[in-house]
């Protein structure tokens, strides 16, 4: 991995990630949740995508022709289907391991991803359309600097789009005190403290000169599992843009 003393990846984060990566694709094993979770972080990314680029609402590759980017993509749940929607995709990690793992699951696809171990703020490439980061920002040692690094990235007409769980007492107790011990989160994956909360992170994007235009809750239904909806107590997701005018 580059040297990521210029960097807001915490080493330990890192560290803790990638020692899932063996891992990171076995729906039952220590990544589960995440795959819980993927078809609904891309029910809202189509949703956002088809809102802002109209007219390809039914094509099955609505980002051909556009540029993503992914960070903090782990071993790849989330930037593989965003290369079968179209996208030339470049997606980060901060685990050497999981960029391995990544590229040789892409390549057992037959996807073409250009997976790097490499911080967001090293990365040398700038405007990507659409900029996705699920989970990430809450593991970064700087969160102000992190969202700065995203918005440098971006196209003047890109996507944000991010998600992360609210610093909440019931997100404490889904993801912490149950989510660690029974409900399939390794145990130590997250710091509630670091935690943001809805307008803490809306303050940070505008701070970069971005925009939140929308955002979503993602709950949890028994009857459904996972589901976006109005309640942001126990987590969320948000797209935002460059600010207009």
């Amino acid at each position: 991995m580059e040297n990521i003393a210029s960097s807001t990846i915490d080493p330990r984060e890192a560290a803790h990630f990638g020692a899932m990566a063996a891992d990171w694709w076995n729906p039952h094993g220590s990544s589960a949740m995440l795959h819980k979770l993927n078809p609904v972080r891309l029910r809202y990314i189509r949703d956002a995508v088809d809102r802002h680029w109209p007219g390809r609402s039914h094509d099955f590759r609505p980002l051909a022709g556009r540029r993503a980017l992914d960070v903090g993509c782990g071993a790849g749940l989330l930037a593989e289907p965003l290369a079968r929607l179209g996208a030339s995709l470049t997606a980060l990690d901060a685990a050497e391991e999981n960029i391995a793992v990544a590229r040789n699951h892409a390549a057992g696809q037959g996807l073409a991803i250009d997976y790097r171990a490499t911080p967001v703020e090293r990365l040398e490439e700038t405007g990507f359309d659409l900029v996705t980061c699920m989970e990430v920002i809450e593991h970064v040692a700087d969160p102000a600097a992190f969202v700065a690094a995203l918005a440098e990235k971006m196209a003047p007409d890109g996507l944000l789009i991010l998600s992360t769980p609210n610093r909440t007492s019931l997100s404490r107790l889904a993801m912490i005190t149950i989510g660690e011990s029974i409900g399939g989160i390794p145990k130590g994956t997250h710091d509630w403290r670091k935690f943001l909360n809805p307008e803490e992170l809306a303050k940070l994007l505008e701070n970069a000169g971005l925009e939140v235009i929308d955002s979503s809750g993602l709950s949890f239904s028994p009857a459904r599992g996972f589901i976006l909806s109005p309640n942001k107590a126990i987590n969320y997701l948000l797209t935002a843009r460059h600010r207009q005018g």
